[in-house]
Order: C-alpha cells, then sequence, then structure tokens
C-alpha cells in the first residue's frame, strides 16, 4: 500500500518524485548513531546561521531609507535584511525583479549605438 496517495501529496518535481519512489521500495535505512547524527546536524546548522564578522558598509542614503522601509514591511531589523540579500546572492538564489514599467524606464534612458 502506498503511503503517499496521489490526492493528498504531489511531488514538485524529478527529484522530489524519485525521492517518494525510493520511500515507497523502502531504500531507507537507518543511521547508526541517530543522537550523534542528530548533535552534528545542529552543530552545522548552527555554524550556518553564526553571523560572527561584521563588516561596515557605505550606503547612498535613498538606498538605506529603502532597505530600513524593506526590512519594516518584512518586519525584520534591516541588518538582518541586508545579511539575507548577500547569502541570497551568493547561494544563486537572488532573483531580479523586473516590471515592465522599470523596463521601459530603463530603455527609454538608454541610447543605443546602431
Amino acid at each position: 500500500m502506498s503511503r503517499f496517495t496521489k490526492k493528498s501529496f504531489q511531488p514538485l518535481d524529478q527529484e522530489e518524485k524519485d525521492l517518494m519512489e525510493s520511500i515507497e521500495k523502502e531504500e531507507w535505512q537507518p543511521v547508526k548513531n541517530l543522537d550523534q547524527e542528530k548533535k552534528a546536524a545542529i552543530q552545522t546548522a548552527r555554524n550556518t546561521l553564526k553571523k560572527d564578522k561584521r563588516i561596515n558598509l557605505r550606503l547612498s542614503q535613498k538606498d538605506y531609507h529603502q532597505i530600513q522601509l524593506r526590512a519594516i514591511e518584512e518586519g525584520i531589523p534591516y541588518q538582518t535584511l541586508i545579511a539575507s540579500i548577500v547569502h541570497k546572492y551568493l547561494n544563486g538564489l537572488l532573483l531580479p525583479k523586473y516590471h515592465e514599467e522599470d523596463i521601459k524606464k530603463h530603455d527609454s534612458g538608454v541610447k543605443q549605438k546602431i
């Protein structure tokens, strides 16, 4: 009998589908030292999230103000927002957000040579 029904869960992509099939085939084995593995995973997560370096950063007044406003909208400190943006950028998770108006505004200000 299947652990996952089509009605209850649809895989997001092929990787998730393969993972579900692997679970169904009972290919997963428990680790020998569960407590030790948990502690190692917790420590890795703490090290990943630990913020132990300071930087000084100069921004324009406009950018600084926009960051503060966005942080208020998100309900987080602006330093946390900046750290999140840097982290996402470095991990390839930060995607540009283009609006049609922005593209038109940009294109109208740029003169192209033919």
